[in-house]
């Protein structure tokens, strides 16, 4: 049985789903012994502390090896990783690529998904690779990491097999000439992939952030070339050997799938963005460099998630305790270190109608700091939500933030049994007038929030879009009790380009998108020209080449 006929009715799945936006998941999320094997946990600790110190190999061309990992719980990984130049890495995808292009749309969609299967196999060894590079906690590492990022590789592919499928392979064109025999022609439509696909991943979330771009890409016919963050090349790198063997073994060059690694002083990216050989690039990362990527790459085919400036308005509650709870989650999770996480609350000066009568402005930003206290009461559960800081510039910029507003909450360390070197920082949480727009204004990525007074709901619904309109954002929320609020909500973040939570108390949080329902960035504003995923994300990287022949009279 070919691949893709073992995984025809997975495919079918989730081809449905993303039309119909509902919930489904392929790949289960709970870290059970039941479902991947009794032995998993510890084989894939064990196998994780295997790599440990040694080069990864890869049988692929490479010049060199790179690889400075540290993990943010204080362990240097020591694994080395293929590096070489930009010149012969395009070139070996060029090659390889020639073949995976003619394949048949089945044949490389049935490999994707069989990497994607294999993938999941390995979710418990991805959990501490992820966890050990990105500093996420285990289980959010596993969650994340595993099967919520294979989610999004297989909607990626789903929306590639559905975008291809749309044009038949073949149709009889006949055109009647009214008395005399009619104009036959005989049709054929083939997929022409783009050529060389550059995907550059993030230090937060490499796999979750690069399995869309790679298997869009892939799926699409295109050979891909993925050049990891330097501080998160393990998770990739896993990624891409296993997807090579399955290549190999479906009778394809392997090098139709590459990796390249760097170190932070010795960076490569930039010879890759520029080298005329690549057709497209996929980026995930931070504004300063997401600009200089599109102003300078060969290529105008360019898909981008960057960063923003991600809102809350309260405006009133029916749930205090519940609101309150919510934020101070999103705030905490992954230490704030997340592109969906809020940066801005906004809360009118006067206070909100809430269930437990009214609340003035000190008190709601008061409610939020205890609530995020409680939740972060236990050592166990708070490491187990905060995890730990993935750079050490983004600790720096907690310390600094402090002078900016007036302390509501501070940072502080949250200590992870079993790694006394981790470096960690709880929620820092800043009350601001609106006024002192150079602080609130700009993104401050990590655990800082504040609490932005405004003069009125209508000042706080305005000013948040306005700056998603600027800087970007990729997700807002809002709480309100007044329906012709959040219909004017709705409408102001709806033009600003950002996905709108209302009145979240329960267990969802403004942070988490769903794959084949929510879409992850909208493209409208600053924070990402592309969405992750829909049609436009897969759509774009191939196009369509016909054949006719005339048949004789």
């Amino acid at each position: 049985m070919s691949f893709f006929e073992a995984h025809r009715a997975m495919l079918e799945r989730a081809v449905s789903t993303c039309r119909s936006r509902t919930y489904w998941s392929a790949f289960p999320e709970a870290a059970s012994g039941k479902i991947y094997g009794e032995t998993a946990k510890a084989d894939g600790e064990a196998a994780f502390k295997a790599m440990l110190g040694k080069p990864f190999e890869l049988d692929q061309p490479a010049q060199g090896r790179a690889g400075k990992e540290t993990s943010p719980y204080g362990i240097a990984l020591g694994i080395t990783y293929p590096t070489g130049s930009a010149d012969s890495f395009v070139e070996a995808s060029r090659k390889a690529g020639e073949g995976w292009a003619a394949a048949s749309i089945e044949d490389r969609v049935g490999v994707c998904l069989e990497i994607l299967q294999r993938i999941n196999r390995q979710s418990f060894l991805m959990a501490n690779a992820v966890m050990h590079t990105t500093g996420q906690s285990f289980m959010m590492a596993f969650q994340a990491g595993g099967p919520h990022a294979q989610d999004r590789g297989l909607e990626a592919v789903a929306y590639a097999y559905d975008e291809m499928t749309r044009v038949p392979g073949t149709a009889e064109w006949s055109k009647p000439q009214g008395k005399g025999d009619p104009i036959v022609l005989d049709k054929q439509w083939r997929i022409i992939p783009r050529g060389v696909s550059l995907v550059i991943g993030c230090a937060t979330f490499p796999t979750w952030n690069s399995y869309p771009a790679i298997f869009a890409s892939l799926a699409t016919g295109n050979s891909v070339i993925v050049k990891p963050h330097p501080g998160a090349i393990l998770p990739l790198a896993i990624s891409v050997r296993i997807a090579r063997d399955v290549i190999k073994e479906a009778g394809f060059d392997p090098n139709v799938l590459l990796l390249v690694a760097d170190d932070a002083d010795k960076p490569l990216a930039k010879d890759f963005v520029t080298n005329p050989g690549v057709a497209m690039i996929d980026f995930t990362g931070g504004p300063a460099f997401g600009s200089w990527v599109r102003e300078n790459a060969a290529t105008d085919l360019v898909f981008t998630e960057e960063a923003g400036i991600n809102p809350i308005v309260i405006d009133s509650t029916n749930d205090f305790r519940g609101m309150c709870a919510n934020v101070a989650f999103s705030l905490s999770l992954y230490s704030g270190q997340m592109c969906t996480a809020p940066q801005n609350i906004f809360v009118p000066a006067g206070g909100i109608a809430t269930n437990d009568g009214p609340k003035s402005f000190d008190e709601v930003a008061a409610g939020i700091g205890s609530a995020i206290d409680k939740l972060l009461g236990d050592p166990d559960r708070a490491a187990g939500i905060l995890g730990a800081v993935q750079n050490e510039a983004t600790a720096a910029r907690v310390v600094a933030a402090r002078k900016l507003g007036r302390i509501v909450r501070d940072s502080g360390p949250a200590p992870v049994t079993g790694f006394n070197d981790a470096r960690t920082a709880s929620p820092l949480v800043l009350a601001i007038d609106v006024a002192d727009e150079s602080a609130w204004g700009e993104e401050r990525f990590g655990p800082i929030s504040f609490v932005v007074k405004t003069a009125n709901t209508v000042e706080s619904i305005a000013r948040a879009a306005e700056s998603t309109k600027r800087k970007g954002a990729i997700t807002a929320s809002l709480y309100s009790t007044d329906d012709k609020v959040i219909d004017q909500a709705a409408d102001a973040f709806a033009r600003a380009g950002v996905a709108l939570s209302v009145n979240l108390t329960g267990g969802i949080y403004v942070n988490q998108s769903a794959a084949f329902s929510d879409y992850h960035v909208t493209g409208a504003n600053p924070a990402g020209n592309a969405c992750l995923t829909d049609a436009a994300f897969v759509a774009n990287r191939f196009r369509i080449a016909s054949f006719r022949r005339q048949r004789a009279a």
